[in-house]
């Protein structure tokens, strides 16, 4: 697998994940305790033997840039491959931030160039999935195709979400649309596309030239290309996810502590990598109750948790109940706070007897509708919640807000809460 060059795309706002990409780029959000979302795709081209990756970053790239670092964890710090950042720059009339996904591509085409490869994978960097690519790249060698996309199948109602796809017996794609309003199927493509570098340089340079193009691939590039060069769909039957809203998110999350998790994160043989922290032990006090959830490092544990993830650092106080929730790095619950269907980002504060996912009301957030209407309650990173306050659910509260931001100790369902200023 040394002759193919990963490409990975993680420059994008991930908008419908509201705050928590306030102040990352999508694929840095925290998953699982411990790890973040590019993990999984560093990951898997690791175990696949690929050892050159580069990686497409733009929109708020620090925290993203120091958790890949020179990509020790993954055993990418070699001098022969390893792991590039590739940002775009400005003054060159070549340059300039990059417009969509085929834009960034399009961009690093000297990169591609350079690195003298055989295949060209395209992979996003904020998809939740195990895979060695090892089959998939055979398959499409074995196709002699131009492109070949992984698919797999979704809910029915989320397929419009996605790139449609529909295949003959063969496996060559005979129509591909991009996120139409009434599916015909539901079998999607998972944004994993391996490519022949000739004709993705050649397809890509066509797309630039095009006034009309959005320069994306799914929208653009890959539609283009169906019914006149060898395009072929490769079946993917695994866990698969595009953590691309709150509800998918949290719901993804929740998979991993299920009895027997459809997620893999134990796998000795193909490992999930991620940057190390050094942390003290998790310490549970003879007074806390811990059930059905993961618990990582540096936490500290006097209350309740159940159904949860804590991630390092946490620490929940005597009387407090964590249920049903996400907490970020090294949040801290006040005694008898209560946290219910949430997502707290890093280092929130939680006053004593606080409640933060409070009542019966399911009222859709105003600033937000259609990302936080299903009951999960976020509150930003660094936000301080004041002692006694009730907050409700699909609620918002800003990043970095501090306790005079709160002009009420009850904060009704569907309702934001932001600094004054």
């Amino acid at each position: 697998m040394n002759r193919v060059l990963a490409m990975i795309l993680a420059g994008g706002r991930g908008d419908r994940l509201s705050i928590l990409s306030e102040k990352r780029a999508k694929p840095a959000v925290i998953f699982g305790g411990k790890y973040r979302i590019i993990d999984f795709t560093l990951s898997n081209c690791v175990n696949s033997g690929i050892n050159r990756v580069a990686i497409l970053t733009q929109y708020r790239p620090r925290s993203l840039n120091d958790h890949i670092g020179i990509g020790k964890p993954w055993d990418l710090d070699r001098t022969r491959g390893g792991v590039f950042l590739l940002q775009p720059f400005l003054g060159r009339n070549t340059s300039d931030w990059y417009r969509n996904t085929a834009d960034a591509a399009y961009q690093n085409l000297s990169f591609v160039e350079d690195s003298n490869v055989q295949q060209v994978l395209i992979l996003s960097g904020d998809h939740v999935y195990r895979m060695l690519y090892d089959e998939l790249i055979a398959y499409h060698r074995h196709k002699g195709a131009d492109l070949t996309l992984c698919t797999t199948t979704v809910p029915v109602e989320d397929a419009r979400r996605f790139g449609i796809v529909t295949a003959d017996s063969d496996g060559k794609i005979v129509e591909f649309l991009e996120k139409p309003r009434k599916p015909a199927s539901n079998v999607i493509s998972m944004g994993v596309y391996v490519f022949n570098p000739e004709i993705l340089i050649e397809r890509l340079q066509e797309d630039a030239r095009d006034p009309k193009s959005t320069h994306d691939f799914g929208k653009d590039v890959i539609p283009s290309m169906v019914g006149r060069d060898k395009v072929f769909a490769f079946p993917f039957n695994d866990f698969w996810v595009d953590v691309g809203t709150v509800e998918s998110y949290w719901q993804a999350n929740m998979e991993l502590i299920a009895d027997l998790p459809r997620l893999n994160l134990y796998d000795s043989i193909n490992p999930l990598l991620t940057k190390p922290q050094n942390r003290a032990p998790a310490k549970i006090s003879p007074r806390a109750e811990v059930m059905r959830s993961l618990v990582c490092d540096g936490c500290i544990v006097n209350g309740l948790v159940r159904n949860s993830i804590l991630s390092p650092g946490v620490v929940v106080d005597y009387g407090a109940v964590v249920e049903d929730s996400i907490l970020f790095d090294d949040c801290y619950v006040g005694d008898s706070a209560r946290i219910h269907r949430a997502i707290l980002d890093k280092e929130v504060k939680v006053g004593a007897e606080a409640c933060v996912g409070w009542g019966d009301d399911y009222t859709p957030n105003r600033e937000e509708p259609g990302f936080l209407f299903t009951g999960i309650t976020v509150v930003g990173k660094g936000a301080r919640i004041p002692q006694g306050t009730r907050i409700g659910r699909n609620c918002k509260v800003y990043p970095d807000t501090e306790e005079n931001h709160f002009l009420s100790d009850t904060i009704e369902s569907g309702e934001t809460v932001k600094g004054l200023d």
